[in-house]
């Protein structure tokens, strides 16, 4: 199996919308070290991220960050090393279009 150390996925979404960071590709797993939340806007905001097995449709259950706070003009970074199979999916929501997401990790083909 080859490891790819990569940028995952990098997204800026439309405020208030559920949007795809990244999709593990087909025939490969990954390991999500850190998320990276910034908050780009003079006020405050807050932000969501969910993991979808398998892309299945949005629930309550599968948020890992749901409104957490960020302060004006601030960066969060989530060390989670989260493993994913081919499919899953990272979904971002932010309370503003002024967030950007970006995921970092591993991936094994």
């Amino acid at each position: 199996m080859a490891m790819n150390y990569k940028v995952l996925g990098q997204s800026n979404p439309s405020a208030t919308t559920a949007t795809t960071l990244y999709t593990v590709p087909a025939a490969t797993q990954t390991v999500v070290s850190t998320i990276a939340v910034c908050n780009q806007a003079a006020s405050a905001g807050t932000y969501r991220i969910a993991i979808r097995p398998a892309g299945a449709a949005l629930t309550a259950s599968q948020y890992i960050a749901y409104d957490s706070a960020i302060t004006a003009n601030n960066t969060t970074f989530i060390t989670i090393g989260v493993t994913l199979n081919a499919t899953d999916v990272i979904t971002v929501y932010a309370s503003s279009a002024t967030m950007s997401f970006s995921a970092y990790g591993s991936e094994l083909s």
